[in-house]
């Protein structure tokens, strides 16, 4: 088993960096990636839908928000004991699935001896709300001669003993290990989209600093909740009615279209990593955040000081960007206009085909990047705006930004390993 998950907001940790600049660090291969969402799962589908039209996210179950759901997975191939399934609910089998994607794209799964020293930290929400049991109280409150007693007895009654207002964030890093016998050190933190870019920058610094040989990082999410729709719906977050890509969205006021995807990444130290044979897919080279209060031009503040760290490294005419980008404003306007300031560099919004997933967010654009990087080049247009355009040459840099809804800024840079 793991050990005790630390649960950390990135509060604590915002406003840092980690880039070959400010130590002689270990270089940091990514030698595993494994993806499950709308268009798929691995790595073979993702690159093919990506180079087609964005697909329609379910529009009935939810109206008139809608979700891009999960693709159909057999849960079975990576979790395969049925009582493992059950005691999970969906983020957390998204998750597992994912996970154990990265392990086989790394050639790590099985091996005892390299899972006992893997790390793991996870970007995780407060996991799922059961809908049943609170539809009940709702109902039955009103009716009750006494709604405080009614309200304890359910609460004693009907919640699973897992569950603390929604299911504990750390229940995904203990079936990760669980299921797939990863026992090194284990980390969760929340925090929405920011939790993910800390993740990786922190797996990322303590590869540099020699505190970690190898590392699982990633998240995972269920968006198919009507809780969670109602909750970013009454912020005005949320996209209604029609779908439009990223960029075309604001004209209507923007919103999101949430996801259920799950991604996780091998992150491992270069030495590790042909110690032991293993070959990489791509380079992490830097991973920066920040968590500006979006307060007048502050977002483009703290983008504008990310970006100049990078700047230095980046080759012209062979760097692309893939952004974050969830259609929430003021949020992705403010991106939009700072990349077309800063660049000409093509641009890739991904949240136009998979949604937006908040916590595994940032990790699932890394791992696009590196489907890019292999492919060398990058994946078609997926709107008719303006701001995303063809690639002429061959693509050996991405840089991946992640600019929060409502708050927390990251980047990280990418590279090709030839």
């Amino acid at each position: 088993m793991a050990d005790t998950a630390r649960e950390t907001s990135p509060r604590e940790t915002s406003a840092r960096e980690t880039s070959p600049r400010e130590t002689p660090a270990r270089e940091t291969w990514i030698t595993g990636i494994g993806i499950l969402s709308c268009l798929g799962e691995g790595q073979e589908v993702h690159w093919r839908r990506l180079n087609g039209p964005p697909p329609l996210p379910e529009m009935q179950a939810y109206a008139p928000y809608m979700v891009h759901t999960v693709a159909p997975v057999e849960f079975d191939k990576q979790i395969p004991k049925k009582g493992d399934q059950r005691q999970m609910e969906a983020w957390q089998r998204i998750g597992t699935y994912a996970a154990g994607l990265a392990l086989d794209s790394a050639g790590a799964k099985g091996k005892a001896e390299l899972l006992a020293h893997m790390d793991m930290i996870v970007a995780a929400g407060g996991g799922e709300r059961d809908e049943s049991v609170d539809s009940a109280i709702l109902s039955g409150m009103p009716k009750a001669t006494n709604p405080e007693a009614f309200l304890n007895e359910h609460l004693m009654s009907d919640l699973r003993p897992t569950l603390f207002l929604a299911q504990l964030s750390n229940l995904l890093a203990g079936n990760i290990s669980i299921v797939h016998g990863v026992t090194g050190s284990s980390r969760t933190f929340m925090g929405e989209e920011q939790s993910g870019v800390d993740a990786v920058r922190i797996a990322h610094a303590r590869i540099q600093a020699g505190q970690s040989d190898i590392a699982l990082v990633g998240g995972a999410h269920n968006g198919e909740r009507h809780d969670l729709l109602m909750l970013y719906g009454f912020g005005g977050h949320v996209l209604k009615d029609s779908f439009a890509p990223v960029w075309e969205r604001a004209g209507r006021g923007g919103g999101m279209v949430i996801a259920s995807l799950g991604a996780f990444l091998v992150l491992e130290a270069r030495e590790h990593a042909l110690a032991r044979g293993a070959k990489p897919l791509a380079r992490l080279s830097a991973v920066l955040s920040d968590r500006s209060n979006r307060r007048g031009d502050t977002t483009k503040t703290t983008l504008t000081r990310m970006w100049s760290t990078l700047a230095p490294q980046l080759s012209s005419g062979h760097t692309a960007v893939i952004s974050g980008a969830s259609g929430a404003e003021p949020a992705t306007s403010v991106e939009r206009a700072f990349l077309a300031a800063v660049s000409d560099m093509p641009v890739r919004a991904t949240g136009s085909y998979v949604g937006h997933a908040f916590e595994p967010q940032f990790v699932l654009n890394i791992a696009l990047a590196t489907l890019a990087l292999g492919h060398q080049k990058l994946f078609s247009p997926g709107d008719s705006s303006g701001v995303e355009r063809e690639m002429a040459g061959s693509v050996e840099q991405i840089v991946v930004t992640s600019v929060g809804h409502w708050r927390g800024e990251g980047m990280a840079l990418v590279d090709a390993v030839r």
